[in-house]
């Protein structure tokens, strides 16, 4: 073999190093995505059905509260888990997961069916996939479940959480997680005892198909068998985009299969987009991140460019 050659099979397996590396940001921007597109389309038939967990989506101590969930919830899991006590987590979040799918499903088969069939058609659906999940935890399962359950509580959030108080929770949630990722550290913690319970908490991106989930185990030296992304950084942002959609009633465009979709909206949805993009340059370089702080960042100031280009106002009265 000359040097010509040697020099040519290099740069391919540069080539498809660099590709194989791509792939899974890829596929996590993919489901940032999907989680975003989904939840448009769920929001107005979960306003329809009455879904909102609010009266007063204006109310900016909600943010407040669910901030305070977050940690009172925090402190639950690390305590169980260092207690030997996974198993009350465990079927808290399975259980989570059966009421989350139960509302995606009932709020898309309202518009087709009487309400006796979809209660028991989306009790069924929500009971299969939640046993499926559990009996069967493979990332494939877990991936679309994610997706389902990440548009879902997103939906719910985005109609229930006027502007004022989406940004707050964004800018909170971020501060948050700056700070539990990288001063206390306590995220990583979480994640890592979490993951062992094979649940919806992640997208999962394995960096081949003969991955199993199943028998995965996290330590050190197979981190890198497969690719994670926390649901919680595609919802998050994407409350922002439900919410601007939902309470702006202003520079509508008809999007082909989402329906109507705000430049507002369009724009959070762009900038948790870029944040993300930039969030995946600094991860390919081998340094984790907290994702919000970029997700979060982007999304406001989409949102905040959106508004400024068709002259609404960032925090309608």
């Amino acid at each position: 073999m000359n040097l010509t050659q040697t020099n040519e099979n290099e740069k391919n397996e540069k080539n498809e190093k660099k590709s194989s590396n791509f792939l899974p940001f890829f596929c996590m921007g993919l489901f940032l995505v999907s989680v975003q597109i989904l939840s448009i389309i769920l929001a107005q038939p979960m306003i329809d059905e009455g879904m909102q967990f609010s009266d007063d989506p204006k109310n900016v101590w909600l943010s407040v509260y669910y901030i305070g969930i977050i940690l009172i919830f925090t402190l639950i899991i690390l305590i169980a888990m260092k207690r030997n006590m996974k198993w009350i987590i465990h079927g808290f979040i399975l259980f989570s997961v059966a009421v989350t799918l139960y509302y995606v499903f009932y709020a898309i088969f309202a518009i087709y069916l009487e309400e006796f069939t979809n209660i028991v058609l989306s009790s069924v659906l929500c009971l299969f996939l939640t046993i499926a999940m559990y009996k069967f935890p493979e990332w494939y399962v877990i991936d679309l479940i994610g997706i389902l359950i990440g548009a879902g509580v997103t939906a719910l959030f985005g109609i229930s959480f006027g502007i004022l108080p989406a940004l707050v929770l964004l800018i909170l949630l971020a501060i948050y997680d700056a700070v539990s990722v990288y001063r206390t550290k306590h995220m990583l913690t979480l994640a890592e005892g979490v993951m062992d319970m094979k649940v919806p908490i992640l997208f999962i991106i394995p960096n081949n198909l003969k991955f199993s989930y199943r028998d995965y185990k996290y330590n050190s030296q197979n981190e890198r068998e497969a690719f994670f992304m926390g649901l919680g950084d595609a919802i998050m942002p994407t409350i922002l985009v439900v919410s601007a959609n939902v309470f702006i009633a202003e520079a509508y465009m008809q999007i082909p299969l989402i329906g109507a979709l705000n430049v507002p909206a369009l724009g959070a949805a762009v900038g948790t987009v870029i944040g993300f993009a930039v969030l995946m340059i600094l991860v390919a370089r081998g340094k984790p991140q907290a994702g919000l702080p970029f997700l979060n960042t982007g999304a406001v100031l989409g949102y905040v460019v959106g508004c400024l280009s068709v002259g609404v106002s960032i925090i309608p009265l």
